[in-house]
């Protein structure tokens, strides 16, 4: 089936009429949901929950629903769950790291995600979300980070014809123990989409590590109707260098950055929604739990009580960073 609708973000069980949509919550514990990603609490609520490995800290939602318009198939191995229709597939993977460290993890958990999306006939990888322990641990190009770069990179090793993923990267705090991947791929292609205050990200200077992380800054899915934008994890880069040192000066640069995406993304289609609102879905990573309050009193200030945000503890891939966000904004 071509889709035709949109993935919309919203926080009332409404029907769904296209290939996917995004909820805040749904009542309750819809079977249509492709995915049900939430806290380790709630998802031990749910069926099938894609559970994210970070403590949350704070917001206006602890849950999403990825849906579907009927209930997905599913498919459940040691370390590798899916779900999908006849437009979409979503998938939980997880593979050890501590014995084998960052660089061989990446490599292990990227070769069975695009096999997996290789075996269902899903080829086109939209979205990806990473998360491991330890991610700053290690000096110069043996930091983990910069490993998992390289890892990913010999499995993606250029450029896709239809561009990379949109992705996030985050650490869990703690030691490494496992990587963790969610992942969203679908019979079409996305359009990737660039910010134009910032370098592509896997053309950065050799500084950032021998090889420069490939990902998107977005994925806009214009088959949707109306078109749907999935941002990647962005945080207080100007160019391809950080700005600023304190936590809420880097989080107004990180929304000015989204805003920057979702205007490229919305002259791209010719219109639609150019500001974040109710149609819009954010996480945001937090690498100090103790500024949780201030940076919900921030976002609240900027985006109103209307724009649903979750706030999570977790470490940001450079080691000056202390704020990253990420998104899910409709286009309508």
């Amino acid at each position: 089936m071509t889709p035709t609708h949109a993935a919309q973000p919203s926080s009332r069980d409404e029907p769904v009429h296209g290939p996917l949509a995004v909820r805040t919550w749904a009542a309750p514990d819809p079977p249509d949901h492709l995915a049900a990603i939430a806290t380790a609490q709630g998802a031990a609520k749910l069926a099938h929950a894609a559970p994210l490995p970070l403590p949350w800290l704070g917001g206006t939602s602890r849950a999403e629903f990825w849906r579907t318009p009927r209930a997905p198939r599913r498919d459940e191995t040691p370390g590798l769950s899916l779900a999908w229709t006849e437009d979409v597939l979503f998938g939980v993977l997880s593979v050890e790291d501590a014995p084998t460290g960052a660089m061989r993890a990446a490599e292990r958990g990227y070769r069975a995600m695009t096999d997996a999306c290789a075996r269902f006939g899903f080829p086109h990888l939209l979205r990806v979300w990473n998360w491991m322990g330890a991610i700053n641990d290690g000096e110069g190009d043996r930091e983990r980070y910069r490993q998992f770069c390289v890892g990913r990179a010999r499995v993606i090793p250029s450029e896709p014809a239809t561009g990379y993923a949109a992705a996030t990267a985050i650490g869990i705090p703690g030691p490494a123990a496992a990587l963790h991947l969610h992942f969203l791929a679908a019979r079409k292609p996305g359009v990737p989409v660039e910010n134009p205050r910032q370098v592509s990200a896997w053309e950065y200077p050799r500084e950032y590590g021998p090889v420069a992380p490939g990902f998107s800054r977005a994925m806009l899915l214009d088959w949707c109707d109306p078109p749907l934008l999935l941002i990647s994890g962005t945080a207080s880069v100007v160019g391809h260098a950080s700005a600023h040192d304190h936590t809420l000066a880097q989080l107004d640069e990180t929304l000015h950055n989204i805003e920057a995406v979702v205007a490229r993304a919305a002259q791209r289609v010719g219109g639609g929604s150019a500001s974040l609102g109710a149609q819009s879905l954010l996480r945001v990573y937090l690498r100090d739990a103790a500024e949780a309050g201030a940076v919900t009193t921030r976002l609240l200030e900027r985006l109103g009580a209307h724009v649903p945000f979750m706030v999570l503890h977790g470490d940001i891939c450079r080691r000056e960073l202390r704020v990253e966000i990420e998104a899910v904004h409709a286009l309508g």
